[in-house]
């Protein structure tokens, strides 16, 4: 499966960013990922966001899905999704092309002196995989990477490759965590990462594709750009054989 991860910063500008996931998107890949809240950035910390929340048939949701048929691929991509809660929104993920589907952030961004679920509400506890070519995808976003039960619900339901889009906020430590972490949902659950950061200068970047035994496929820095990756389902199979750490679970 050839993926593409759009490592590109959101303006404040709705528009702006619907027209650029037509400039930004390849035609020769299957799976293309943007990073989390590219449909409008979070803007100043501790502002709302409510103003800029759409329904998932709403202007954002279907520019995706038709960028996505026109270049035939599926497309993965984060938006702020209308709620019960006129003033907090859902963090979701919009699955559109070969696949329709959303994810709604569970864990939501309570740290590093932020507090995200002031200004929007968190998802249902309720993983969400789809199946793609030769793989199943599990999703997460974001501050989900620090919780690796949510991630090993994902493989239990299937998933082979976990897509982690994000703005991962910049910061003494963030780039290391954000590698390790990403490294390590791979290793232990002999699984693809492919994590898709907003670059920086506010957000870290360093988008990559981590492969079941944990070697980096593929990096970048901070900066703007788009990664390419192929995954190979032997190569998590291999894996599999190597380290049998799902069949050796005892917990």
């Amino acid at each position: 499966m050839h993926v593409a991860l759009i490592q590109y910063a959101a303006s404040l500008d709705p528009a702006d960013n619907r027209a650029r996931l037509s400039e930004l998107c390849p035609d020769d890949a299957d799976l293309v990922v943007f990073p989390e809240a590219f449909a409008r950035d979070f803007g100043q910390p501790g502002t709302s966001v409510a103003a800029f929340a759409e329904p998932l048939d709403g202007a954002f949701a279907t520019e995706v899905a038709r960028v996505a048929a026109e270049r035939g691929t599926t497309i993965v991509a984060g938006m702020f999704e209308t709620s019960r809660d006129p003033l907090r929104p859902f963090n979701t993920l919009v699955v559109r092309g070969a696949v329709e589907t959303s994810y709604r952030k569970i864990h939501l961004y309570d740290s590093f002196g932020y507090r995200e679920s002031d200004h929007l509400l968190p998802g249902l506890v309720d993983p969400v995989t789809f199946p793609l070519g030769d793989f199943t995808v599990g999703l997460l976003t974001c501050y989900d990477l620090r919780f690796p039960e949510l991630a090993r619900r994902l493989v239990e339901r299937g998933a082979d490759v976990l897509v982690v889009p994000a703005a991962w906020v910049a910061g003494h430590r963030k780039v290391e965590h954000w590698q390790t972490l990403a490294r390590a949902r791979a290793i232990e659950n002999t699984v693809y990462v492919v994590a898709v950061g907003q670059c920086g200068p506010r957000y870290t970047g360093h988008s990559a594709v981590i492969d079941p035994l944990g070697d980096v496929v593929v990096d970048t820095g901070p900066e703007a750009g788009v990664l390419r990756a192929l995954l190979e389902p032997d190569r998590v199979l291999a894996a599999r054989e190597t380290n049998p750490s799902l069949a050796n679970r005892r917990l």
